[in-house]
């Protein structure tokens, strides 16, 4: 677990939630890849119920431009970034509709609005998360479960070790703030969100860009 999943988990425990995380990654509760429907299907009955479903596992996928992007590359960013995401709410979002209460919360990014140049996998994988979202937060708008989605512009974490040091630059460059942002703020609005305190916000999306943001 890291960057902005390990702050959301972190952030939550604080509020006195008891927290389950799922990663390939060493330390997380369960090993999981969510790219894998079974694996995840199996998981969710292990699991059992749960009332918060925060989707932010995610890869920035390969860098350069679109006639440039290897196919594999292309496809395993939507199997993680989309895939992923359709699966564990697949696999749990029956269960908080059973239960008329649940919390859904998935981070997109800034380039699903903008388009990053030189990372349209990525771009387009995160639009694909907004729409998803916006899609589930209508469908379920009248059983007591909320889903939304977090845009953040570029935060400081590891992922963001696999961006070439040129497109870093350029969408840091575009924050009128002049500064990245912190995985600890993103997990604020993921606290937010997972929470009583929003009842009327559903199939929306909440940038945290430092200003960057244009719609």
């Amino acid at each position: 677990m890291s960057g902005l999943g390990a702050a959301a988990a972190t952030r939550l425990a604080a509020d006195g939630i008891d927290v389950i995380t799922w990663d390939l990654a060493p330390g997380a509760s369960f090993t999981v890849d969510v790219t894998d429907a079974s694996a995840v299907s199996a998981a969710a009955t292990q699991v059992g119920q749960i009332d918060i479903l925060v989707n932010s596992a995610g890869i920035v996928g390969p860098n350069g431009p679109l006639w440039e992007i290897p196919l594999d590359g292309f496809s395993r960013t939507f199997e993680v970034n989309v895939m992923g995401t359709f699966n564990t709410c697949q696999a749990f979002v029956p269960g908080m509709i059973e239960r008329g209460w649940g919390r859904i919360v998935n981070l997109a990014s800034i380039a699903g609005k903008d388009g990053n140049p030189y990372m349209s996998p990525y771009s387009a994988s995160k639009a694909a998360v907004i729409a998803l979202t916006k899609s589930l937060g209508k469908e379920l708008a009248t059983t007591g479960v909320l889903a939304n989605a977090i845009a953040p512009a570029v935060i400081e974490t590891p992922m963001n070790a696999a961006t070439s040091p040129e497109a870093l630059a350029h969408i840091t460059s575009l924050i009128p703030m002049k500064r990245t942002g912190q995985a600890s703020e993103v997990a604020e609005l993921i606290a937010w969100l997972a929470s009583d305190r929003v009842s009327f916000s559903t199939g929306a999306v909440y940038d945290i860009s430092g200003g960057r943001a244009t719609y």
